[in-house]
């Protein structure tokens, strides 16, 4: 049913990158209605297959190729009994009679109760509505009556011979009512109504016209001045950070030329004493590559998904796309974490470049596997279409053994063959200097609190946005804004670790190699309890799985941040550090 193939897979890819002119149809021609999912509306990522509720269904399920975008999404598309013609209007056809048993009638209840949606598909557009509603009553004491809907009625927006937009309305007609808890069986008929209208939207823009009946336009205007005045903050610490760091490094370079010129027997202090300790190679080489190699890798990553976002590739019809163009990318781009790895590691001198390779191959897509072994658990216990079927599981594992670890190793021996030495500005001695007492303010936790928490502040407006959409059932669209916010994130952090890389140095503190990393880094920890935040007092989120796969994915997020950031971290303290001791004179 969801059989693959590595060209297939190729080839799927392919597509998501690729704009296509659409169906077009021709009169009275077959509309194929897909039913997909259902799952409780607090849950958005609990879903399970339509079918699995006692609805109408056919005498043999046949389900839809999907790609291995929409596995990834948890979408099982099934076809259905909906019989609509294009431009055909339908009024009040039967689709099925049902007799449900007892407990097929508490299965419809307990999902009413859990205020389950469903999902259909047609024409790759999403539609959703309730399977029922629950009426309160009295408040003393308690009562509530529960209702399905038995009646589905689709609007079909057209232009030309192509369909641009699809609603569907549970309301059409009174729901009946399923309160009789002695019922052994219950008879249910269902129906369904079509109308056509013709719209002035063609079909390439009929990704913005499903965007405007979401969520988003209704708060883009706030969306716009939250994220302006973030910019504007942003712009002040940025302009803050570059002027005073500018002005006391001119101060410091030009009383140490005085110095150097009178002949002064002034004691050198701050971050010109430890010129002979500042470039000693750290601790832990290889882990240290390995977070640089990997790092670098999502950030081209990230960067080659916003390229695809801006440009329009992934819309509210292509269902996974996202998903699939990050997973191919993680894939391919495993050369880039390889080539920074091996890179760097020849750079510090490293002896094992077998392990270095090895740790930095594994360093991300085991924690991830580990979680997503954990999660997927759970989901094939509960039977969720989350839970990813052996034949996917097989794909993404041969992808990364065929694809991703040979081009991690690959790009490991073209790192340490193609890199040449360290050429640090200042010589290291062979005994390292002792570090003195600093206040508590200036310590490394202190360091870590402020080099997460600025970044954290630049982007914590969008994170709302992108939780209530990732965690919600609406697509994320405002990929401008989003490019704009990672942007101004990858400023804010270089500019804080060359700002706290100063001042360690100048409290004589040379061990900037690992801080600057943990330093920056130290944004996926607030993100995380941004997170927790978010579970408890944003959402309306509960239940064992849905926390299992909240926390559980979260964390991985959090930890691409931190490799992510922490690279940008040290690259950009590595760079000011180049350039301050290079413009000094040395004895």
């Amino acid at each position: 049913m969801l059989s693959f193939s590595i060209n297939y897979f190729l080839f799927l890819w392919l597509l998501v990158i690729v704009n296509t002119d659409g169906k077009k149809y021709t009169s009275k021609e077959n509309v194929i209605v897909y039913v997909n999912k259902v799952g409780p509306y607090s849950n958005p990522q609990e879903t399970y297959h339509y079918y699995s509720l006692p609805v109408c269904r056919p005498s043999k399920i046949v389900s839809k190729d999907l790609t291995l975008g929409e596995v990834l999404s948890g979408d099982r598309m099934a076809h259905s009994l909906y019989e609509i013609q294009f431009n055909e209007d339908v009024t009040n056809k039967q689709l099925c009679s049902l007799t449900l048993n007892y407990g097929e009638i508490n299965s419809l209840r307990l999902a009413i109760e859990e205020f389950y949606y469903f999902e259909f598909v047609v024409e790759d557009i999403p539609i959703r509505g309730f399977v029922g509603q629950v009426e309160e009553t009295n408040l003393f004491p308690h009562k509530h009556h529960i209702y399905v809907y038995t009646h589905h009625h689709f609007d079909f927006h057209v232009n030309d011979n192509q369909i641009v937009y699809v609603n569907i309305s549970t309301k059409e007609h009174p729901p009946t009512s399923i309160d009789d808890d002695a019922a052994t069986s219950l008879k249910l008929e269902y129906t369904y109504s079509a109308k056509w209208h013709k719209t002035e939207t063609s079909y390439k823009d009929r990704a913005k016209y499903i965007a405007n009946t979401g969520f988003f336009p209704e708060t883009l205007e706030i969306h716009w001045l939250s994220v302006i005045n973030s910019m504007v903050l942003v712009f002040l610490l940025i302009g803050f950070v570059v002027i005073i760091l500018s002005r006391i490094l001119k101060h410091d370079l030009n009383r140490m030329s005085d110095e150097d010129d009178d002949g002064s027997p002034e004691e050198e202090n701050g971050w010109k004493i430890i010129h002979t300790d500042v470039f000693r190679f750290p601790v832990n080489r290889e882990l240290f590559c390995s977070i640089l190699g990997v790092g670098s890798q999502f950030l081209s990553i990230f960067t080659g998904i916003l390229i695809f976002a801006v440009c329009g590739m992934f819309t509210v019809h292509r269902h996974g796309s996202l998903m699939a163009s990050g997973v191919i990318l993680y894939a391919f781009t495993s050369c880039i974490a390889g080539y920074m790895s091996g890179r760097m590691y020849r750079q510090l001198q490293g002896e094992h470049w077998t392990w270095n390779i090895i740790l930095t191959a594994n360093l991300f897509t085991v924690p991830f596997f580990v979680i997503w072994c954990i999660i997927n658990t759970f989901a094939w216990a509960h039977g969720t279409t989350q839970a990813l079927p052996y034949t996917t599981v097989l794909i993404l594992a041969f992808m990364w053994l065929l694809v991703g670890f040979p081009l991690t190793v690959l790009g490991g021996i073209f790192g340490k063959n193609w890199s040449g030495n360290f050429d640090a500005p200042c010589r290291t001695k062979n005994i390292s200097r002792e570090i003195p007492q600093v206040a508590w303010y200036r310590t490394s936790v202190a360091r870590m609190l402020i080099g997460g928490f600025l970044p954290f502040s630049a982007i914590s407006v969008e994170l709302y946005y992108i939780f209530s959409t990732f965690w919600g059932r609406e697509h994320y669209m405002l990929y401008g804004i989003l490019t704009i916010v990672f942007i101004i994130l990858l400023s804010v952090t270089a500019c804080i670790s060359i700002a706290l890389t100063y001042f360690q140095l100048a409290a004589e503190d040379y061990r900037w190699w690992w801080q600057s990393i943990i330093t920056s880094g130290s944004t996926g920890l607030f993100v995380f309890l941004y997170a927790v935040f978010f579970y408890f007092n944003r959402s309306k989120m509960r239940g064992t799985l849905q926390t299992l796969q909240f926390f559980g994915y979260t964390s991985v997020v959090c930890y691409v941040f931190f490799l992510m950031l922490g690279t940008v971290g040290f690259f950009s303290s590595l760079r000011f550090i180049r350039y301050i001791y290079v413009n000094i004179k040395m004895d």
